[in-house]
């Protein structure tokens, strides 16, 4: 109960922001790199040729859903950071709506079913997250404990292999996460536009209304028309109506 208000600094910490730190600045630059290296590979390995056979279209095939779980610029230098940041670069992106700054808002008209699967995946990430994190703590300690009692290290190997699986579980977690953030944009993002009380777009107009609304967010001045009561026409018309 005590860690629970830094839950979200333990998962950053395993995502990677490790830039305020000098010790672990240069150190993130390393992996970084190491992770646009893995990029590029799965990049190559997904381009083949028309008539490759069913062995290299399915290698192909993983390698593009591998390349799904990696954004596409500001990498970070974990796995789990850049699992997380591919949902939230990209989710409400591809509409005009910039994420980050509309999350909080879009999540409240989330319908049920969706608002468990996020709360299950969530609660899947920051378990796993939590184990690792227990886990690097009795390795060290194990280390410290048993340094002079080479019989016992296989304690030592163990709490890590333990932490490692934890990761991995988080980083599932977190591309299970990020997908719904996607779905979330796909189903509710015009229920966004009614709660903020604006008029519907149509097809020409989803995306300029999309990045208006981001730069106002972000703090911006930006003039809209505003529509007392809701915008979806079944919805204004008064009781009994047709």
């Amino acid at each position: 109960m005590l860690l629970q208000p830094f839950q979200v600094r333990a998962v950053r910490v395993l995502e990677g922001y490790w830039d305020r730190w000098p010790v672990t600045a240069g150190f993130a630059g390393v992996l970084t790199e190491v992770q646009r290296r893995r990029g590029q590979a799965l990049a190559d390995r997904a381009d083949i040729a028309a008539d490759a056979g069913a062995d290299a279209r399915r290698v192909a095939a993983d390698a593009s859903r591998r390349l799904t779980t990696l954004p596409e610029r500001a990498l970070l230098p974990t796995a789990l950071g850049n699992a997380l940041r591919a949902g939230e670069l990209s989710a409400g992106e591809r509409y005009g709506l910039t994420t980050l700054s509309s999350w909080p808002r879009i999540f409240p008209q989330v319908s049920a079913p969706l608002a468990q699967a996020l709360s299950s995946a969530r609660d899947t990430l920051d378990t796993a997250v939590n184990l690792c994190h227990a886990f690097l703590a009795c390795t060290v300690l194990l280390l410290a404990a048993l340094y002079d009692e080479p019989g016992r290290w296989w304690l030592v190997a163990l709490a890590l292999a333990s932490a490692a699986v934890a990761y991995k579980g988080a980083v599932i977690g977190a591309q299970a996460y990020a997908g719904l953030m996607h779905v979330v944009y796909d189903l509710h993002r015009f229920d966004l536009v009614d709660a903020l009380h604006h008029q519907l777009p149509d097809p020409d107009g989803e995306w300029a209304l999309f990045q208006r609304l981001s730069d106002r967010f972000a703090g911006q001045r930006v003039n809209l028309p505003y529509t007392h009561g809701s915008s979806r026409p079944d919805e204004a018309e008064g009781p009994g109506e047709p």
